[in-house]
């Protein structure tokens, strides 16, 4: 706030420097776990922990913590022991595969995230140093004319070239490709390409064509029920998608 008071050059600098920050943490934090990609969030939860999946008690018979529950299971009167009620005959194949671990489930966390190497580490320190960029490029150029494209068209050149560098390591060399990632590494190279959306909302794009676009929607909900609510809604986002940065920032 302090930095924006002070006029877009203060703030784009403000910006720099936090970025920048953040990307030296990212920049070690892959360097500690051996250069594999970064995670968001960086420690996703898992269903099973495979530390406890051998772990069993002296009977070795107590039901899973799922199942411990008053409505769906039966007490034996004489062991004590829970046993959960038995599924439907027309959902017998769902139940046993919600039941079911799969390959992921039981793999140590090294094992989730293979290492890069060569194009994929160029690609993947390129992904974490784009918003730096970006933001240098905005402090550079946009101070002097908010509506300039050069930011904008690099900002969006080196995620994509990240993005297709990474892919194109992964074909050539991880055996059997894009096929062969595991599901925690096919659910971040999906999230990142969903993120290239956020372009939309960003620099020369966002004012020259997406905030003339989020105007026309509001005027036409103005003045009806219901929609008049929707479209102040959007009207309190759009301050935020206009006058700060980090509402749209990705990483």
């Amino acid at each position: 706030m302090a930095a924006k008071r002070r006029g877009e050059r203060a703030r784009w600098r403000a910006v720099v420097i936090l970025e920048s920050i953040k990307a030296m943490c990212r920049l070690l934090l892959m360097r500690l776990t051996n250069s594999r990609p970064l995670l968001n969030p960086p420690l996703p939860e898992r269903e099973a922990d495979p530390s406890t999946l051998e772990e069993k008690d002296s009977s070795g018979l107590e039901s899973p913590p799922s199942e411990k529950s008053e409505d769906t299971q039966w007490t034996m009167p004489r062991t004590g022991l829970s046993l959960p009620t038995l599924p439907s005959s027309s959902d017998i194949s769902g139940y046993l595969l919600s039941k079911a671990l799969t390959a992921d489930d039981i793999k140590p966390p090294k094992a989730l995230l293979h290492r890069v190497n060569g194009m994929g580490e160029l690609a993947e320190v390129l992904y974490i140093l784009r918003p730096v960029i970006y933001a240098a490029a905005m402090h550079y150029w946009a101070t002097k004319n908010k509506k300039s494209w050069q930011p904008w068209v690099l900002g969006v050149t080196i995620e994509y070239g990240a993005r297709q560098l990474a892919k194109k390591d992964l074909q050539e060399r991880r055996a059997g490709g894009l096929r062969a990632l595991t599901a925690l590494e096919k659910e971040e190279l999906k999230r990142r390409g969903w993120s290239l959306g956020w372009w939309l909302m960003r620099g020369a794009f966002y004012e020259t064509f997406t905030k003339a676009w989020i105007h026309s929607v509001t005027n036409k909900l103005r003045n009806k029920p219901l929609l008049d609510m929707a479209g102040g809604i959007i009207e309190d986002y759009e301050f935020l998608w206009d006058q700060y940065y980090f509402p749209t920032a990705t990483l």
